[in-house]
């Protein structure tokens, strides 16, 4: 990742919803590595912006208050200050940060730019099917709907499944029930839509230039052979920033289509802060160098294919997709670290202890689930803690320091590195080579594969202890 001009990098992380606090899982996704990212970059001496914010217009808000009886408006300030907190100690900062529930400016102009783009007719007007809950009568939309992926089987809510990454509306999950435990009943409203093909070509062009994970390619080849939906750009519902009146109905804006145009209006914004309208920011993003996003691959339809087609629908000449850093889960002792179901190591507290932040950064660097789902567990932390305080003390390479649960991680990621959606040879040798003196009995075959036949034996065969 590095600069070819004097136009900044834009880094964003993607903004978390103030539904909960910060997890560990979170932090080791993308907000520490986007954070390392920037440093790297600054100093080598290229220019960045790193762009971070909150997401509290999620109806995952809304879930969580109605669960705990108390104004959704309340729950997103407490979680978003608890979430700031985290960031601060984690020595997390950004250049350009979206806070919307506490700004005006914010709101008026993302909806200002949904509207700019349907009076010149980049997004359409049309007649959209939807689903009511029977029930409570709200529509059934991201958190608001549960039931299987139509895709992979797998269980999704409203938005996008975490197990494939597919786009999904409440029709394209089977077995949808609403939040209350209501069933959905069909209809249709007079929406703004994004047909995304009308941009397959322009798409195709930023995706080609784009550094994409495989996960994230065999997503959008997959829309690319299948056909790229229609999105709906808001719905009537009940949270969420209102659009202007002319588009018709009591409609808020999409969540994720306010993040995309969030990003134009914001970092427009701060290149030039006299920008307030679409002709403004396009002038103003010229000043932009490429983007990198940092986000969960459950998030990757929204920034590979929604945020760029907003951004080509708007003409906006300076949005180039550099690239996407996208982690897999990170798991809990097992298990997926989980705000909804209250199993994760919250950061504000685990960063407010005897813990030292620098140690927590770089045990989730270490650990971080950038190629498969790793586990975070607690003898992995603390023996890690122990091995860099003997390195850094040292320096000596100690074979009665490096614990199992180090050598176990090493193990793992050579054999991840191994597998051909992973593949990577280089990787594996460094991983298993810094290990084979303390447990050759289990880097031997490894290596042996790499080397295509037997090693010769060598003192160091016999394992540490023996």
């Amino acid at each position: 990742m590095t600069g070819t001009d004097a136009k900044p990098l834009l880094v964003t992380a993607t903004a978390p919803t103030p539904n909960g606090g910060l997890h560990l899982g979170h932090l080791s996704g993308p907000y520490v590595a986007a954070d390392i990212a920037v440093r790297a970059a600054r100093a080598a001496g290229t220019p960045v912006l790193a762009v971070g914010g909150l997401d509290p217009h999620q109806n995952y808000v809304v879930a969580r208050a109605d669960k705990a009886v108390r104004p959704a408006g309340e729950v997103a300030a407490e979680y978003s200050g608890l979430i700031t907190q985290a960031w601060q100690r984690a020595r997390v900062g950004y250049d350009v940060f979206v806070d919307p529930a506490n700004d005006p400016a914010y709101r008026r102009g993302v909806s200002g730019l949904l509207t700019e783009l349907v009076d010149r007719k980049a997004v359409d007007l049309a007649d959209i099917a939807l689903y009511r809950c029977v029930d409570c009568g709200r529509t059934m939309h991201h958190a608001y709907v549960s039931g299987k992926c139509g895709c992979c089987g797998q269980p999704a809510g409203g938005g996008t499944c975490e197990g494939c990454g597919s786009y999904l509306l409440a029709g394209d999950l089977l077995d949808a029930v609403c939040g209350c435990g209501g069933r959905p009943v069909a209809g249709s409203a007079m929406l703004p839509v994004l047909r995304l093909e009308r941009y397959r070509e322009e798409l195709t062009a930023m995706w080609s230039a784009a550094v994409l994970s495989p996960r994230v390619r065999q997503l959008i080849g997959r829309y690319v052979t299948e056909g790229l939906p229609d999105v709906p750009l808001a719905y009537p519902t009940d949270w969420g920033i209102a659009t202007d009146s002319h588009l018709g109905g009591d409609l808020r804006v999409d969540v994720w289509s306010e993040m995309g145009l969030g990003y134009l209006h914001a970092i427009g914004r701060h290149l030039d802060p006299g920008a307030s309208d679409l002709d403004g920011y396009r002038r103003a993003w010229e000043q932009a160098g490429p983007l990198w996003h940092f986000l969960g691959i459950d998030n990757a339809f929204y920034y590979a294919v929604l945020f760029p087609a907003l951004a080509i629908a708007a003409q906006v000449p300076g949005y180039r997709l550099g690239g996407m850093v996208v982690n897999e889960f990170y798991r809990l002792d097992g298990k997926k670290f989980s705000t909804s179901r209250n199993h994760a190591i919250w950061a504000h507290e685990a960063l407010a202890g005897d813990l030292d932040p620098g140690l927590v950064r770089m045990y989730l660097s270490w650990d971080r689930p950038d190629r498969y789902e790793s586990d975070f567990t607690h003898a992995g932390l603390s023996a890690f803690a122990g091995y860099l305080a003997a390195a850094l003390h040292s320096g000596a390479d100690d074979r009665a320091t490096v614990p199992d649960v180090f050598v176990d991680q090493q193990l793992t990621r050579g054999r991840h590195a191994l597998r051909l959606t992973s593949f990577d040879p280089g990787l594996a040798l460094r991983c298993l080579l810094p290990v084979l003196p303390y447990r050759p009995e289990r880097v031997r075959p490894l290596l042996e594969l790499i080397a295509g036949g037997r090693l010769p034996a060598t003192a160091g065969d016999e394992p540490a202890g023996a």
